[in-house]
């Protein structure tokens, strides 16, 4: 949910499940704030587009999987979830050339076969301390206002690539 430091630091995350709209903008944003983050992929964005995740890494960017379907994955069998996780990375390494070390479960779901099964096949489970709702389309304000006041050191703020104001709201929080 969020990483133990003193220092005044948080991790920015992005789930990609949904279009590519505003992801431009996002990489721009991060570029220009020299801020390096991670993506989350479902392996059917993952697939629709491949010169995305090519870019993402490119810059810099760490990816992550997101699952293969996006289902809900605490309620899956452990065979299951394996499929899940392994297609979904190996996606991702085919495109990246880079060994996926990170998941993020679809919805936050998760229990404890789960995060075995997703340990047993070397990803740590990264989940969030600060849900900006940009999924809700809240306006760049409201977005701000929820992640500002959540923010702590280590927090990992949860953002998705798709957000409609997500882009907005960006550069008010690193201004701060």
């Amino acid at each position: 949910y969020s990483v133990k430091t003193d220092d005044k630091k948080i991790a920015i995350s992005f789930d990609c499940a949904w279009g590519t709209d505003y992801t431009d903008t996002l990489l721009s944003i991060m570029k220009e704030e020299n801020v390096k983050c991670t993506f989350f992929t479902v392996q059917f964005w993952t697939e629709k587009y491949p010169e995305y995740v090519k870019k993402i890494s490119s810059k810099g960017h760490e990816i992550g999987t997101h699952s293969k379907t996006h289902s809900h994955m605490s309620k899956l069998s452990y065979e299951d979830i394996k499929t899940e996780l392994t297609s979904s990375s190996q996606k991702i390494t085919e495109l990246t050339g880079k060994k996926v070390q990170l998941f993020r479960p679809p919805f936050g779901e998760y229990n404890n076969l789960l995060i075995s099964t997703a340990k047993e096949l070397g990803l740590y489970t990264i989940q969030w301390s600060v849900d900006s709702l940009d999924w809700k389309n809240l306006s760049a304000q409201e977005i701000t206002s929820r992640v500002l006041k959540g923010i702590e050191n280590g927090a990992i703020v949860l953002f998705h690539n798709n957000g409609l104001h997500t882009a907005k709201a960006l550069p008010m929080i690193f201004s701060t």
